[in-house]
Parts: C-alpha cells; structure tokens; sequence
C-alpha cells in the first residue's frame, strides 16, 4: 500500500469505507453508480491491498476461486480456500490478514438500496435473510456451482461497466444479480437450514411495506394507505425507509408505478389507453401526466424510444 494510502487511513482507528472507497483502494475501475460493484482478478495483489481493519457500509459476497485468504471478521477468524464463498454484512469489521500469491476471486459489493431496486419478488424477500444473519457460515461451492457462481458474476461485471447501452442491460444486471441471491440462498438453506435472521424493527418494517407495496401499488398510490395498515403515521413511515433504503414511502411507490409502466408499455399489443386502465388511472391523460413528471418523457415518446433503441 502507498504512503498516501496510510496516511488517508491510519491503522490507529477503524474507518468505513464505501464501494468507492474500496474501489479506488485496490485499484478497480470504477463501474456504474448503482450500488453494485463486481470485482473479478487473478494474481493481482503482490501484497494486501487494505492492511488495517475497517468497517463496509456495503454488503459483500467474496468467492475465492484458487488460493486462500485469511481475514478477521468482527474479531472471528476465517480462512477462505479455494471455492468458498461467505457474506459479509454492512458495518461488520474487516481485517485480511493474510493472501495466498495465487489469489484468484471473484467479489462482488452492493448496497441495501440496490438490492430493494433490483430484487425482483419483493414478496419473497425473506429469501435474503441470510444477509442479516448473527453468525457468518461460509459456503463450500462444488465444481458445477463454482464454474454457474463465476459465470454470472462475469455477466454482472460485464453489464455493470460504464457506458453499456445494451437495450436489455438493466434487465440483464437485475436477473444476473437475482440468479446469484437465490443460488447462494438455496445453497445455504442446504448447508445451514437453521440460520437465523437478524432484522432490526426499521428493517422488518420496510420488508412489511415492500409487500404491501407489491399488493397494492396498482390500485394504491398514498402514503396513508400504506401508513394505516401498518398502522403509523404517514410521516414516520417514510422516516423508517429513508433511513433503510436512502427513499421516501412516497418515491418507493413511484418508482413501483412507473417500473409496471415502462413494462407494459414496451408490449406493443397494449395501447397507451390500457397501460393507463391496467394501472388503475383515472384516465390516460393523468397517466400521461404522472408518467411524464417521473421520467421527463410522455408515454408515446417512451416506447417511440425504446422500440428505436
């Protein structure tokens, strides 16, 4: 590590280091500004990259592919050989210690808002509590999950770079990312069919609220809705999921009603007039006003665009 590095952070205290802090630390390039960073390398480190404890502010998936590594996590030692796989919480304290010179890896750096972006069944998103697990277990991956663990994680690299304009990217990047959360939860459920959860209240009640979100959102578009079933008030509600999700109650719906849009306005078979009716609008002209005020577009120049791309 250079001197610079030491000297923006000195071993003396425990400091938090973002995706971009990280990434900039070992030397990536820098990927798209999503909350997800995929970082994939061979024998790249002649020595350790980040040689003093610190604490994420991210998620973490870390797969060794050949070699070992050594690393503390929150005073807990692991050595991680060649195919395991572990998780690695936000705010968890990590120390590498140690790093075999044939290091291969595949890393992969996301953050809670990506994932309430990105998870596709928000009704089933009890199927990453392994993500607020007490405890750490680390994953022994046979060859055939190995080389489907790799293979993803390069597509998500891949898709994820700066600049991609690829019609279906977005798409690509989400089922990619919820290919590799719902194989490493399945794995896991095998391994260790009694790990247990650990949601803090704010965390249990935005999952409350994304299914609620999932249930409703056609028909449902107020906070108040939302906020009387939960019974809370519509103010402390959207309190809670800014704290979780860096989002208001308010733009969380949103963004539910204009995700169904631009869905159905990508099938042709649907005419502007049925999008409108299919999300329960009133009628198209006030989908073509609420469409327009959260993506700068009105529904025709959306699908003129899309279908031109």
């Amino acid at each position: 590590m250079s001197s610079k590095q030491l000297k923006m952070y000195p071993q003396s205290s425990i400091k938090n280091l973002t995706i971009v802090d990280l990434v900039e630390i070992i030397g990536d390039i820098p990927q798209e500004e999503n909350g997800l960073h995929v970082h994939l390398s061979k024998n790249k480190f002649k020595e350790i990259p980040i040689s003093y404890p610190f604490r994420g502010n991210s998620y973490a998936i870390l797969l060794v592919v050949k070699g070992s590594l050594k690393i503390q996590l929150n005073l807990l030692r692991y050595t991680i050989k060649n195919s395991e796989i572990i998780v690695i919480n936000p705010q968890t304290v990590i120390h590498i210690q140690e790093i075999s010179k044939n290091l291969e890896m595949v890393a992969i750096g996301f953050n809670t808002d990506f994932i309430l972006r990105n998870f596709i069944n928000k009704n089933n998103i009890e199927t990453l509590d392994f993500l607020t697990a007490n405890s750490i277990p680390k994953l022994k991956l046979s060859k055939e999950d190995l080389k489907t663990f790799i293979s993803v994680s390069k597509i998500l690299e891949k898709n994820n770079r700066p600049g991609k304009n690829n019609p279906y990217n977005n798409e690509i990047i989400t089922h990619s990312f919820n290919l590799l959360m719902y194989h490493y939860a399945s794995l896991l459920k095998i391994q260790f069919p009694n790990l247990e959860a650990n949601l803090t209240r704010q965390e249990k009640l935005a999952l409350r609220f994304l299914k609620l979100l999932k249930e409703n959102f056609k028909q449902e578009r107020t906070v108040q809705f939302y906020a009387d079933i939960l019974c809370l008030t519509p103010g402390y509600l959207s309190k809670v999921l800014k704290i979780i999700s860096k989002k208001t109650a308010s733009q969380l719906i949103d963004e539910a009603v204009i995700m169904e849009a631009k869905l159905l306005l990508k099938n042709q078979t649907l005419s502007i007039s049925e999008v409108a009716n299919e999300l329960q609008f009133s009628d198209q002209s006030f989908f073509g006003k609420y469409f327009k005020k959260h993506t700068g577009y009105s529904p025709s120049k959306f699908r003129e665009i899309k279908f031109k791309s």
